[in-house]
């Protein structure tokens, strides 16, 4: 097996830069760049780095010695925290590149041999992708449940119960002459009914985790000049939609990521609402309606000076997941706004001054938490955990004892198929490459 190396940390100028190396040629590695001949495993040693072939010292580094099978990927593991400086890291890598049976890791090669070796299981494997890609605390908590092994451990339970129940029916496969006792038929068609209860329950989750890793959207929508731009704003905290009193300045959506109480939001700006003639604003108010439809949150915004004469296309699209608000309220001396409208309890705002927008952030905040907000529970967080749970439901559904045993029992060996391909406990080398590519180059 060869021998990888890759820079663990971003290769940039920083403090301090990781160089992990991992194989069976770690020790005699550390031995040649070092000139130290024994090292102590999971103890840090600073010692200086030479290069073997000038013999110059490069660099003066902490070093970490694991031994197999105690490291992070299974194997001899040895991790150099040098200086951060690029000339450093790459005349080291340079260095580690010229030892036979050595190469830079691929993406993600580090997390795939720790899978090889049983270190971790995929949906492990997620999680800790999930939590380096973590922008909120919200995500972050998420991902190391799935990290700790919640969720595959949940499928491994799932799993066992399956191959439990097939080694029960096969038994009588081998006896063909024998049938299967009464109470042992209910007993197992109880247990079937069971675990298609529990995997359904876990489905109907309303995709929160989904939701959750990716974020949800909120998109404003309303007529031209309503102030859509200023409110974008204004919740952003910094310029990112041109502001003018000119109607359709805003042709194509614009989005910003926010972290509202630790929860993962993009809001999208739109193009003003109304019939145009001209065929980019037009595709640009097609795109806002797709948008709107789509959205989790909906913020339609109305002119407080325009109340009166209702903007109809943007009521249209107010439902349960809408939130109503009456902007540029500083130019209003006594509002009065239409029963269609104050039936919808709209919150009252001035974007331009910056009148009661708390009001709007603080409801956004509760809108997304009860959209997300999760239990301890382990929780769907991949579509393809989804699409798997979902096959494994339909195997089940079609178990029935009045078929054939081998019918019956090739029924219960898919349900477990599928479900072991959630968390790797199957050959399953064609989804492997797609998981683990994804990871950054030092992972």
């Amino acid at each position: 097996m060869q021998t990888i190396f890759a820079c663990a940390t971003a290769p940039i100028k920083s403090g301090v830069a990781i160089i992990r190396i991992s194989g069976p040629q770690s020790l005699s590695i550390l031995k040649e760049i070092t000139g130290q001949e024994t090292f102590q495993k999971r103890t840090a040693l600073l010692r200086k780095i030479i290069n073997p072939v000038s013999n110059e010292i490069i660099d003066e580094a902490v070093i970490l010695y694991f031994t197999a099978p105690n490291s992070f990927t299974g194997e001899d593991v040895a991790e150099l925290h040098i200086h951060g400086s690029r000339a450093i890291i790459v005349e080291l890598l340079e260095i580690l590149s010229a030892f036979d049976n050595t190469r830079l890791a691929e993406p993600g090669e580090f997390s795939k041999r720790a899978f090889e070796n049983g270190k971790m299981d995929l949906t492990e494997a997620e999680g800790l992708a999930d939590l380096i890609d973590a922008e909120t605390k919200a995500q972050a908590r998420q991902a190391m449940r799935q990290k700790q092994g919640l969720l595959g451990s949940l499928y491994d339970k799932w799993r066992s119960e399956l191959i439990s129940i097939l080694a029960n029916i096969e038994a009588y496969i081998d006896f063909p002459d024998e049938p299967i006792p009464e109470d042992t038929t209910k007993i197992v068609e109880q247990q079937v009914r069971g675990l298609i209860e529990q995997i359904s329950k876990h489905l109907n989750d309303n995709q929160k985790g989904e939701k959750l890793r990716s974020g949800i959207t909120a998109v404003i929508a309303g007529a031209p000049n309503t102030g859509k731009s200023s409110l974008m704003n204004c919740l952003a905290q910094r310029d990112v939609a041109i502001v003018s009193d000119i109607a359709g300045t805003t042709r194509d959506s614009i989005e910003v990521h926010l972290d509202l109480g630790g929860y993962p939001l993009t809001l999208i700006d739109t193009a003003g609402l109304r019939e145009s003639d001209d065929k980019i604003e037009s595709e640009g108010i097609r795109i806002a309606l797709e948008k709107a439809n789509n959205a989790d949150i909906n913020i339609l915004l109305f002119d407080a000076n325009k109340l009166q004469n209702i903007d109809k296309k943007t009521l249209k699209l107010a439902n349960d997941n809408s939130i109503i608000v009456i902007n540029k309220i500083d130019a209003v001396n006594n509002l009065s706004a239409p029963n269609e409208i104050e039936r919808l309890s709209p919150i009252l705002i001035s974007a331009k001054d910056q009148i009661d927008v708390d009001k709007l952030i603080n409801r956004l905040e509760q809108e997304t938490k009860d959209l997300l907000e999760i239990s301890s529970d382990p929780v769907i967080t991949r579509q393809r955990h989804r699409t798997l749970l979902i096959e494994t439901n339909e195997s089940l559904e079609r178990f029935t004892l009045n078929d054939e045993l081998e019918i019956a029992s090739e029924n219960l060996r898919l349900a477990a198929t599928s479900l072991g391909k959630i968390t790797g406990h199957i050959d399953i080398e064609e989804i492997l490459d797609n998981i683990f590519s994804n990871f950054c180059i030092g992972k």
